[in-house]
C-alpha cells in the first residue's frame, strides 16, 4: 500500500489528551523524505472536533465513541456533511457489538478497540481508508462518464499530418506536467488526444477528470473546477471536491477554454501560476497536483486581440500546442475511419453492415465534413440503420454540394486562354483574402476553409507575411 501523500490532514477527535499527543507525534513522524506524514489537527470536544473539520477539510477522521458533550456516533453524520469522502474510523473502549453495526451502517469506515498496545495498529487501518477514499474518487469521476482508457490505435489517421500528431503525442507524454492546449475544429477528436497523451504519460492507472467549460453556466463552473465548502452558498448542504481535486496526480481536462469567462481566466491562471486552489467558501489552500490540458475550437489568438481571452492565460496554457486537422484537409484518412467507426456502430445498433463500395467512399470523401469526425459517425449510424442488407448505400448519405459557381475574373487573374498554375491561384486567394479581411487571420481561415497552422505555412511558403503588412501599412 502506498504511503500517505504529505499534503493529508489527519483529524483526531478525542477527550484523551495523553493519547492524542501520542497519536499525533506518532502520525506526524518525519519520513525519510524529509516530509510529515500527516497534518494532524486535534480536539477534545465534539463541538471543537465540527469546527476543526470545518477549517481544516481533513482527509481523514479518527472519532473516538465517547466524548464529553455527545455520542460519536451522533456526530458521524453532521462530520460526514462537513469532511466530505474523508473516511471516518471510530475507536472505542468498549466491545459492543450493536455500536459496531451503527457505526457501520451510519457511515463509518471501520470500528477499532482501545486501548492500543501501539499506535501502529491504527497504520494498517489509516492506509487502507486512504486508498479507498483515493479509489472511490476515481469511480466517481468514472460515473459522471469518463469512458474506457483511449488507446493509441483509437487515434485513426495514416495521411503525413496525422502520421506527425501521433510523433508529436509521443514526445508531449514524456512531458508529464507541462500543460497542453489541443486546438481544433468541433468534432475532430480532441478530447480522445488528451486521453492517449493521458494514458501514454503514466505508467500506473491516474484519474482523467474532463469538464465542458460551455456546457455549465458560469456561476456553477467554479464549483465544478474547485469544489465547495458547506454553506459555500445556498443549497450546499454538505462538503463538495472539485475536478481539480478529483484529478489528483492525474490530468484535469477543460474542454471548450475558449468559452471561459474573464472572472474565471483569472482564477485559472493563478492556479496554474501557483499550483494551489481554493474551494469556493473556503481558506485552506490545497494543492494541484494535476497536470492541465486544454482544448477549444477557438482561434485563440483572436479572442486575445479581442479582449475576450486573457494572454497571461494563453501563453500558461500554450507551453505545449497540438492542433488536431479537419477532416476535409486529410479525405485519405476517410476509409480507414468508415471501417473502424463502422464496427463501433454495428455493435451499438446490433448491425452487419460492413461493405462499403467504392462509389460510396468517394461519396464520403467528397463531403465538406463541417461537424467533422463527429458528424462522420452520425452521417454513418443512419446509414447503418437504414441499410437493407450488409451494403452501406450513397442514397443513405448527404447529397453532395454543388461545385460554387465560379466568380467573374479580376485585375490579378491572368487573362483568358492563361491559366494559373496550382500555387499561383493558391497564393492569389490567400491574398485576396488577407485583403478582404484586412489582415484578420482567423476570418482569412474562415474564408479559406483551413486551420490557422495551415495559413502560416503558406504565408512562409509564398512569402506574403512581410508582403501583406507593407501593404496594410500603405493602406491605412
Amino acid at each position: 500500500m502506498s504511503p500517505p501523500r504529505p499534503s493529508d490532514t489527519l483529524l483526531i477527535v478525542d477527550d484523551d489528551v495523553s493519547l492524542l499527543e501520542t497519536l499525533t507525534l506518532h502520525f506526524e513522524e518525519v519520513e525519510r523524505q524529509g516530509e510529515p506524514r500527516f497534518h494532524v489537527v486535534t480536539a477534545t470536544t465534539a463541538e471543537a472536533g465540527l469546527r476543526a473539520a470545518s477549517a481544516s477539510s481533513p482527509s481523514l477522521v479518527i472519532l473516538d465513541m465517547m466524548l464529553p458533550d455527545r455520542s460519536g456516533l451522533d456526530l458521524i453524520e453532521e462530520m460526514r456533511e462537513r469532511c466530505g469522502d474523508a473516511p471516518i474510523i471510530l475507536v472505542t473502549a468498549y466491545h459492543d457489538m450493536e455500536s459496531t453495526i451503527r457505526a457501520m451502517k451510519l457511515g463509518a469506515f471501520d470500528y477499532v478497540h482501545k486501548p492500543f498496545p501501539d499506535p501502529g495498529v491504527l497504520d494498517l487501518v489509516v492506509e487502507r481508508a486512504l486508498q479507498v477514499r483515493q479509489l472511490s474518487r476515481r469511480a466517481l469521476a468514472a460515473a459522471a462518464g469518463v469512458p474506457a482508457a483511449a488507446r493509441l490505435g483509437d487515434i485513426v489517421g495514416r495521411t503525413p499530418v496525422m502520421q506527425a500528431l501521433v510523433k508529436e503525442i509521443g514526445r508531449v507524454a514524456a512531458a508529464t506536467r507541462a500543460s497542453v492546449l489541443i486546438t481544433g475544429e468541433s468534432g475532430t477528436g480532441k478530447e480522445l488526444i488528451a486521453r492517449v497523451i493521458h494514458n501514454y504519460s503514466y505508467d500506473e492507472p491516474r484519474p482523467f477528470v474532463g469538464i465542458n467549460c460551455s456546457a455549465i453556466v458560469d456561476t456553477l463552473l467554479e464549483s465544478e473546477l474547485f469544489g465547495h465548502e458547506r454553506g459555500a452558498f445556498t443549497g450546499a448542504v454538505a462538503l463538495k471536491p472539485g475536478k481539480f481535486e478529483l484529478a489528483e496526480e492525474g490530468t484535469i481536462f477543460l474542454d471548450e477554454i475558449g468559452d471561459l469567462s474573464l472572472p474565471l481566466q483569472a482564477k485559472l491562471l493563478r492556479v496554474l501560476q501557483e499550483r494551489e486552489f481554493e474551494r469556493v467558501g473556503g481558506v485552506k489552500r490545497l494543492p494541484l497536483g494535476a497536470r492541465v490540458m486544454a482544448a477549444t475550437h477557438r482561434d485563440l489568438e483572436t479572442e486575445v486581440l479581442a479582449g475576450r481571452f486573457r494572454e497571461d492565460l494563453h501563453q500558461r496554457l500554450k507551453v505545449i500546442t497540438l492542433h488536431v486537422p479537419p477532416l476535409r484537409e486529410r479525405p485519405d484518412d476517410i476509409p480507414a475511419l468508415v471501417q473502424a467507426l463502422l464496427e463501433r456502430i454495428n455493435e451499438k445498433v446490433h448491425q452487419r453492415v460492413n461493405r462499403v463500395p467504392p462509389e460510396v467512399l468517394e461519396h464520403l470523401q467528397a463531403l465538406p465534413w463541417r461537424g467533422n469526425i463527429r458528424e462522420l459517425e452520425n452521417v454513418l449510424t443512419r446509414a447503418v440503420v437504414l441499410a437493407p442488407a450488409d451494403v452501406l448505400l450513397a442514397e443513405h448519405l448527404p447529397p453532395l454540394e454543388p461545385a460554387p459557381r465560379a466568380s467573374a475574373p479580376s485585375a490579378d487573374w491572368p487573362a483568358e486562354g492563361a491559366l494559373p498554375t496550382l500555387a499561383e491561384a493558391e497564393r492569389l486567394l490567400i491574398s485576396r483574402a488577407l485583403t478582404q479581411t484586412r489582415g484578420h487571420k482567423g476570418k482569412a481561415c474562415q474564408m479559406l476553409g483551413i486551420s490557422r497552422p495551415t495559413l502560416e505555412r503558406k504565408l512562409a511558403k509564398y512569402e506574403l507575411q512581410e508582403t501583406f503588412a507593407r501593404r496594410l501599412k500603405t493602406v491605412s
